[in-house]
């Protein structure tokens, strides 16, 4: 039996982006988070607008790092006055219990309620993940998937 990895949470910081947008590069990750931005390649974009939202005191970013290494991030930012989760995982560590394990920390330091999640309908892992830690499907949406390149259905997800 594998020893439960020592999973950590601390403020993510401006030098942690790279790690971030190298996850988002894989093309399983996008697929799976199916709501990426038009162009996921374009690091440009994608360090202008995480470094604004490091600075930005509505949204809680935190990195995840086992034994001192990223593998992966977690936020809690506001969509139309609502509190909602996201978090990435390094795809290489996916089905370890990595994310649920982040988020179960995660919610003892954001303590925003209700928060909700969207995942795509078919990441079956991230819905699980959102399960395991309390929260409950409360409907579906239908919004365009630009890794997808069409609209897809989304679970919608409350923790009260």
């Amino acid at each position: 039996m594998n020893p439960k990895p020592n999973i950590q949470l601390r403020q993510s910081e401006e030098s942690d982006l790279e790690h971030f947008f190298q996850f988002q590069l894989d093309k399983d990750a996008t697929y799976m988070a199916a709501f990426t931005p038009e162009n996921p390649m374009d690091k440009t974009s994608y360090l202008t607008k995480y470094t604004k939202h490091l600075n930005d005191p509505a949204i809680n970013n935190q990195t995840i790092l086992i034994d001192d290494a990223i593998v992966g991030s977690m936020a809690k930012f506001e969509r139309e006055g609502d509190a909602e989760i996201t978090y990435l995982i390094d795809k290489n560590l996916w089905g370890k219990g990595i994310a649920t394990a982040a988020l179960e920390q995660f919610l003892t330091l954001e303590t925003s309620r209700p928060i909700f999640g969207r995942v795509a309908f078919d990441n079956l892992g991230s819905q699980k993940v959102l399960e395991k830690n309390g929260f409950i499907k409360i409907g579906t949406d239908r919004f365009f998937a630009n890794a997808r390149q069409m609209e897809i259905e989304e679970f919608i997800y409350k923790l009260s």
